[in-house]
């Protein structure tokens, strides 16, 4: 790898070995653990770093017998390369990834029991089409759903837009809203309401670990008018939640399919008449797409019907199938 510093001719050009020597100590500021963790001697760290000074012309660390420091020069410099090494890494691994085909094992997962039939049929189709990856299937619940992608145990997920902080999809469902309440709550009789009643009854509220953009969606702040909606207390997962509503404890508005997945005679559900759809798709972490989950999006975009590049999308959402990450 070659890394160039200086786009004009006769600019300074890294060699892969100089540039991870100099990041290496810019993190350890230690010649010896430089050494071992690049597994050469000291001596050679220290003619690299004292060869790249020379071209640079400017000292890239202070160092004495006890202290090793960055100067301002080196900081930036640090500052500077470690995106472009990144991003290269990055570029060479998308690379083989499609050199190599769509291989090894994808890890899917759904939030919600009434998106697995989408996501089962996907995972159908993105098996014939490659078949040498293997896909494994879980569902995530609201507690650990970010957490699962970030630490790399779930690859991709279905799930409600928006998530924020995530690369997004295409929309692949949408359904409307409508409002659970007790079953004895003076608007469980009620042939539809407005969102406006949201200012009148404590709202049940997502747990502490969800997103802010998801919950200012799903039980926002206040009205479309402006009118302050009451918290009611929160659930840690969505069947407690329903359970809150159940005891009198708030109402909460959520998908019409929950009339059919989460059925109670203790619970009612209220159309909401003037609620925007709930809209569903792919997340996944940012960085992450490779090879696998573009295609394993692209099945999914097939089998709902949606195509690609599909215009209407949520804010925050990709409007084509990602190249490197939304």
């Amino acid at each position: 790898m070659i890394v160039e510093l200086d786009s004009t001719p006769g600019g300074i050009m890294l060699e892969r070995l100089e540039t991870e020597i100099f990041l290496t100590l810019a993190e350890e500021l230690h010649f010896g653990r430089t050494a071992e963790r690049l597994r050469i001697t000291t001596g050679r760290v220290s003619q690299v770093i004292k060869k790249l000074e020379r071209r640079i012309g400017g000292m890239l660390f202070e160092r004495n017998s006890r202290t090793v420091r960055l100067t301002p020069v080196g900081r930036q410099l640090a500052e500077d390369l470690a995106p472009l090494v990144v991003a290269m890494e990055e570029a060479l691994s998308r690379a083989a990834d499609a050199s190599r085909g769509v291989t090894g094992e994808l890890r899917v997962a759904f939030l919600g029991e009434w998106t697995a039939p989408l996501l089962l049929r996907t995972v159908g189709v993105f098996a014939e089409r490659h078949p040498e990856c293997r896909v494994e299937v879980r569902e995530v619940q609201l507690s650990n759903s970010r957490a699962s992608l970030l630490d790399g145990s779930v690859d991709i997920l279905l799930a409600s837009y928006p998530f924020d902080g995530m690369a997004c999809g295409p929309v692949l469902l949408r359904e409307n809203r409508v409002l659970a309440v007790a079953a004895g709550h003076p608007l469980s009789g009620e042939r539809s309401v407005s969102v406006e009643v949201l200012a009148e009854h404590p709202v049940v509220q997502y747990p502490e670990v969800t997103s802010a953009a998801f919950k200012r969606d799903r039980t926002p702040d206040r009205t479309p008018s402006g009118r302050p909606v009451p918290k009611g207390p929160a659930g840690g997962s969505f069947s407690e939640m329903l359970t809150l509503v159940a005891m009198g404890r708030g109402v909460l508005p959520v998908g019409e399919h929950s009339r059919q997945y989460y059925p109670r005679p203790d619970l009612a559900y209220v159309p909401l008449h003037d609620a925007k759809p709930i809209e569903r798709g792919l997340v996944w972490a940012e960085g992450n797409t490779t090879e696998r989950v573009r295609e394993f999006v692209r099945a999914a975009t097939d089998v709902a019907g949606t195509p690609t590049g599909v215009a209407g999308t949520p804010t925050g959402v990709a409007e084509t199938l990602p190249t490197v990450s939304a």
